[in-house]
């Protein structure tokens, strides 16, 4: 991982011997090694597999203390950076943009290959490594809530669009099916398209049948059969010829099918997501905050990581997460503007716990509101209420101690407000 603040000089017993540049492939890495004065060692290529990963790291353990011989990558983890990791080589995520602005001024005819670019990549560690800092491992347990979090994260965004594709089926062929229940991926509105796929199987639908079925589904909505079938019937007719109705229904089912799916994968992934984070030390700590709930405390601790000395200060983590901006100042002019380079997921995983938490902590909401008065619009005021949550979590996360509002200084001073008024 990254961040702003540079590394301290290191000494001269330290100083790199080489630096390793690798050009990230899915099935073979391109590896350049340079010298102290940027002349080429060695340039070769590895295989993705277990072998080459072995033969990399022997390779690269002849050359003299792996600890002084740094490595650059276009990644910030992954099966090799993990394998780099364990041999004791400092491992430096390197972004894509850098690179490519850094070859764009090395080779203006615009020349590029993978052997190229490894070299590219190592003379920009060289150049670079005081303004870099090295990837820090997590842990095991980290890495479990790190890979069923963004495994959970994927598949909600598929359920998203599979979601809308079915939407869309429903508004051209069967629109009522769409309108009868607030959400067409919940349970209930996928079992009453299982059972009425086509506006020809609910023609003769009724209201006792309706309640039947509302019924049998542990129908927990406060509306009554009447209301959701004149929803039904009050939507635009759907398609009822017999020879149309068979490929609707044959579509509509397939969809049923692939959402009722990521549904069960979604809810198993949810279950395996709060045992991780029981055993996690770490995740009593990020679960204390107000609103954060199960599922957006491992978000956050996902990205956040277990090693304490990865984040000197809490604005390291603001610039990891993208929720501070950035300021650009020429000559007589200065500009502040939205910091797009970050780790997406984290943000959004900050941004929307930062939102839920005005609703349970009077200090997290008079923070938003006097951002709002301010002119800010919600997104931005939201981002300034995750800063001002950064600092709070960062001081607790390194005393390993759980939130408590009544420990918290701000929290405090505003619930005494609201008592005195």
């Amino acid at each position: 991982m990254s961040s702003l603040t540079p590394l301290s000089a290191p000494s001269q017993q330290d100083e790199p011997l080489y630096f390793v540049g690798i050009d990230w492939a899915a099935t073979e890495h391109a590896v350049c090694v340079l010298d102290q004065d940027g002349r080429t060692t060695a340039a070769f290529t590895i295989a993705h597999t277990a072998t080459g990963f072995s033969a990399l790291a022997t390779r690269l353990g002849k050359l003299g203390p792996v600890e002084q011989i740094p490595v650059a990558i276009e990644r910030p983890d992954g099966r090799l950076v993990d394998a780099l990791l364990e041999a004791g080589h400092p491992v430096m995520p390197v972004k894509p943009n850098a690179i490519k602005t850094w070859r764009e001024s090395e080779a203006p005819s615009g020349a590029k290959s993978d052997p190229g670019d490894a070299a590219v990549i190592a003379d920009y560690l060289r150049m670079r490594i005081h303004r870099l800092r090295p990837a820090t491992p997590f842990t095991g347990q980290t890495k479990a809530v790190r890979t069923v979090a963004r495994t959970r994260g994927d598949l909600v965004d598929a359920r998203v669009a599979a979601t809308n594709q079915l939407a869309a089926l429903l508004d051209a062929y069967w629109p009522g099916a769409k309108e009868i229940f607030a959400k067409i991926c919940s349970p209930i509105a996928l079992a009453f398209l299982t059972q009425y796929p086509t506006a020809a199987s609910a023609a003769s639908l009724t209201e006792h049948h309706l309640a039947e079925f509302c019924t049998d589904q542990g129908y927990s909505g406060k509306k009554p059969a009447a209301v959701l079938l004149a929803r039904l019937r009050s939507a635009p007719a759907g398609v009822t010829d017999p020879a149309h109705c068979e490929g609707i229904r044959a579509a509509i089912l397939a969809q049923v099918g692939v959402l009722t799916s990521l549904n069960t994968a979604i809810k198993t992934l949810d279950r395996s997501l709060a045992q991780t984070m029981q055993a996690h030390p770490d995740g009593e700590i990020f679960r204390s905050f107000p609103r954060a709930g199960t599922i957006n405390a491992a978000q956050i601790l996902a990205a956040w990581g277990d090693a304490r000395d990865a984040f000197d200060h809490p604005d390291a983590v603001c610039a990891l997460a993208g929720i501070t901006p950035v300021t650009k100042a020429s000559g007589k002019q200065r500009g502040v503007s939205f910091r797009w380079a970050c780790n997406k997921r984290f943000r959004v995983a900050l941004t929307t716990f930062a939102a839920n938490s005005r609703l349970a902590s009077p200090w997290a909401a008079e923070i938003y509101d006097r951002a709002r008065a301010s002119g800010k619009d919600h997104p931005h005021a939201v981002r300034i209420l995750a800063r001002a949550w950064v600092r709070v979590m960062w001081r607790c996360w390194q005393n390993g101690t759980a939130y408590d509002a009544a420990l918290h200084g701000g929290a405090r001073h505003r619930l005494d407000q609201q008592v005195a008024a």
